[in-house]
């Protein structure tokens, strides 16, 4: 018997909402709503993830934050909060990669299908996306509910995720809630 499908909503944090913000996502603002409508409509099946730092970046991390040092804050630094009005919702997991295709959420997952919502699509939605069914999940990525660094990336993206299909599928909050 499949589990019922989890919601994970990635990274929707003050660092990604914020304009002024080195990683602002410009349309973040727009999937607040479909968002709150998925928790809505997945509760208590919703598990939020955070992009944080590491303690001490190894590897090509180190050129990464040579770029952006302005992120290396302990993870409780309120940048890497989940905006308030998501925050409380519910479980939270943090990962210092782009990825969130972590052990603790695939223990989430379960057997049941996974469906992403969040920032931003042309990073970390794909980067899990593409772990997860890689690991045999069936993904769906809500496009309405993701937004990327810019509308032609986001789209691009989108399109290489439909070309994962049957493993990943794009569809909408209304479609996905009817």
């Amino acid at each position: 018997m499949t589990a019922s499908p989890l919601l994970a909503v990635i990274d929707m944090q003050k660092v990604f909402a914020d304009p002024a913000s080195p990683w602002a996502t410009p349309r973040f603002a727009e999937v607040v709503t479909p968002i709150q409508r998925l928790v809505a409509a997945f509760a208590p099946r919703v598990t939020f993830t955070r992009f944080i730092a590491p303690e001490t970046p190894t590897g090509a991390w180190r050129k990464y934050y040579e770029l952006w040092p302005f992120a290396l804050r302990r993870p409780d630094d309120e940048i890497y909060d989940v905006i308030p009005e998501l925050a409380g919702e519910k479980q939270t997991i943090d990962a210092t990669t782009f990825g969130k295709w972590t052990p603790a959420l695939a223990a989430e997952v379960a057997d049941g299908p996974l469906v992403l919502a969040g920032v931003s699509t042309d990073c970390c939605v794909l980067s899990t996306a593409l772990a997860a069914a890689d690991a045999g999940v069936e993904v769906q990525v809500v496009a309405d509910a993701c937004a990327g660094v810019s509308d032609e990336s986001h789209e691009q993206t989108l399109a290489i995720l439909r070309l994962y299909s049957p493993l990943i599928t794009v569809t909408t909050t209304a479609g996905l809630l009817a």
